[in-house]
């Protein structure tokens, strides 16, 4: 399993790299086939990413969210979904290199890990409330780093970006402070309904909602 994972990892890597490389030449050229390549490259390097979540999964009949490794598989896996869907619904497609970027740098530190095989959920894992609250939480995450890419784009040019080109930005204008406000709204709703779910996992597994402990009372105050 673990020389699998290593082979799916690099693949994913390689093709979010490209996607990467592609989002970044729109910057510097104008064409239809960048235009078309770079998602669909971005979906291509998603889906076998996709793949290895699952594969995993059945192979070891639990969920692959426990070691890192796996944590920083299913980050990618979320970078790329909430982007793609920005992409879909804005056009926005000034936000596909950082987005890439992401990926691609979650899985080169994936690739880089030595825990790669499959490690037991304790019992206290072992629970329905698992799944649901690990991936609301990581779409949480991918959501507030798609707005902080915006962010950054958005202090190099403030003002809504004007630019005829259907390569970068799919309508004439777009206003990138609306973009990263709705995707840290987005974000914050997520890691909100992630800490409920958290609090219900708590009462069910320990008998207690909330007992302060750090990382509890650390969620709370981010």
């Amino acid at each position: 399993m673990t020389e699998a994972a290593t082979i799916l990892t690099g693949i994913s890597l390689a093709l979010y790299s490209l996607a990467m490389i592609l989002y970044a030449a729109m910057w510097l050229a104008t064409s239809r086939l960048l235009r078309i390549s770079a998602p669909c490259v971005l979906v291509a390097g998603l889906l076998v990413n996709l793949f290895q979540l699952f594969s995993r999964w059945a192979e070891a009949a639990q969920p692959p969210f426990k070691t890192l490794y796996e944590s920083l598989v299913l980050l990618a896996a979320c970078i790329a979904l909430v982007y793609l869907v920005v992409e879909l619904v804005y056009r926005a497609r000034i936000l596909g290199l950082p987005s890439a970027l992401g990926c691609a740098a979650a899985m080169l530190y994936a690739f880089l890990r030595q825990d790669k095989d499959v490690v037991n959920l304790p019992p206290a894992l072992q629970s329905g409330w698992f799944i649901p609250h690990v991936v609301v939480y990581f779409f949480g995450y991918a959501a507030l780093f798609v707005g902080a890419a915006a962010a950054v784009v958005y202090l190099l040019r403030p003002k809504p970006i004007r630019i005829r080109r259907r390569d970068l930005i799919g309508r004439e204008t777009i206003d990138l402070e609306a973009l990263l406000d709705g995707s840290v709204r987005f974000g914050f709703a997520l890691l909100t309904v992630g800490l409920m779910v958290g609090c219900a996992w708590a009462k069910v597994a320990w008998g207690d909602y909330w007992v302060w402990d750090p990382k509890e009372t650390w969620s709370l105050v981010s």
